[in-house]
C-alpha cells in the first residue's frame, strides 16, 4: 500500500483563524487562540496520521511588519514556512484585502508547490459577499484553488483536509506514528500560562512576558509545574502579581484547570514572577526562549 506525507504550512495575517483551523485538523489545542494580535511566536508542528498518510502541519506566526528583535525572529519562522512546504494553506478572513507584507504576497503567487486559499469566517458574510471576495482573491492569487471555509464552526473543513490528502506526495512518514507534535510538554505548559495572561491582562502586559518552565515531574497521578514569568520591569512585576497576588493566582488557576483538560492528569503549579530587563530585544535570551534556530 503507498503511503503519503507532506509538510502543510498555514499562512496569513494575525488573528486569520491559523491556528483554529490547524486544531480543528488535529483534534487537540495545540496553539493557543485568543482575540488578541500575536498570539503564535513558533512554528508548531501538529501532527494527523492515518493508515496510510502523514500530515505534517505547521503553524506560523500572523505576518507583522517586525519592530523589535523578537518580531523580526517570529517572521524568520514564517519565511522558513515557505522553504519546506509541500502545500501552502494561504489564510484570509472575509473582508480582507491584501497580506500585510508584500515580499510574502509575492511568495505566494510565485508558489511552486499548491496553494490552497481559504476563505474564513464566512459565518460572518452573505453570498453576494462573499461571491465578491471570491473573485477579488481569484483575480490576485491566480495560482490558488479558493475554499470558503469556516474554521470555529467546522464548516468546509473536510473538504480543504480531503483536498490536502490528494495534494499530498508519496513518502515514507517523517515522523512515529504515534507522535502528535514535535514540541515536549513544557512548550504546551508556557503557552497556556501565556495565553491565560493574555485574557487577563491589558495593554503591553502580555507582549513583554515570557514563560519558563522550570520543573515538570510526571508521576502516576499529578504533574507537578513550576514555572516562572519573566517580565521586562519592576512595575510589571507589581501588575502581574497584583493586589496581595490576587492577580497571579487567577492566572494560576486558569492555567491549572486548562493543564488538567490538557493533559487529562490532576496538576499542581507553582508561579514566580522574575524581572529579566529588555528581553525582546537581547539576542542571546532570545535563543534562550527558542526564538531564533540560526
Amino acid at each position: 500500500m503507498s503511503h503519503k506525507a507532506g509538510f502543510i504550512n498555514i499562512i496569513g495575517n494575525p488573528n486569520v483563524g491559523k491556528s483554529t483551523l490547524m486544531n480543528a485538523f488535529i483534534g487537540e489545542r495545540l496553539s493557543i487562540i485568543t482575540s488578541k494580535a500575536q498570539t503564535t511566536r513558533h512554528r508548531i508542528f501538529g501532527i494527523v496520521n492515518g493508515d496510510d498518510f502523514q500530515m505534517v502541519f505547521s503553524d506560523t506566526p500572523g505576518i507583522i511588519k517586525p519592530a523589535y528583535e523578537l518580531q523580526t525572529s517570529m517572521m524568520d519562522f514564517v519565511k522558513s514556512a515557505f522553504e519546506d512546504a509541500d502545500i501552502l494553506l494561504y489564510m484570509v478572513e472575509v473582508g480582507e484585502r491584501e497580506l500585510k507584507d508584500e515580499a510574502f504576497f509575492t511568495k505566494i503567487t510565485n508558489a511552486k508547490v499548491p496553494v490552497l486559499l481559504l476563505l474564513n469566517k464566512i459565518d460572518k458574510s452573505n453570498q453576494e459577499h462573499l461571491e465578491e471576495q471570491v473573485a477579488l482573491w481569484k483575480e490576485k492569487v491566480p495560482n490558488a484553488e479558493i475554499i470558503p471555509i469556516s474554521a470555529l464552526n467546522n464548516f468546509n473543513v473536510d473538504t480543504v483536509f480531503n483536498r490536502i490528502l490528494e495534494l499530498m506526495p508519496e513518502s515514507p512518514p517523517y515522523y512515529p506514528k504515534d507522535a502528535l507534535t514535535d514540541k515536549p510538554e513544557r512548550f504546551f505548559v508556557n503557552e497556556i500560562i501565556r495565553e491565560k495572561i493574555l485574557l487577563n491582562y491589558q495593554k503591553e502586559i502580555p507582549y513583554s512576558v515570557e514563560i519558563e518552565t522550570e520543573e515538570f515531574k510526571e508521576e502516576e497521578k499529578i504533574i507537578h509545574i513550576k514555572a516562572v514569568i519573566m517580565v521586562e520591569r519592576d512595575s510589571q512585576k507589581g501588575i502581574i502579581i497584583g493586589h496581595k497576588g490576587s492577580a497571579l493566582k487567577k492566572v494560576g488557576m486558569e492555567a491549572r484547570a486548562e493543564l488538567e483538560k490538557f493533559f487529562d492528569k490532576q496538576v499542581h503549579i507553582e508561579l514566580f514572577v522574575k524581572v529579566n530587563k529588555d528581553w525582546r530585544n537581547n539576542q542571546f535570551q532570545l535563543r534562550r526562549f527558542g526564538y531564533q534556530q540560526k
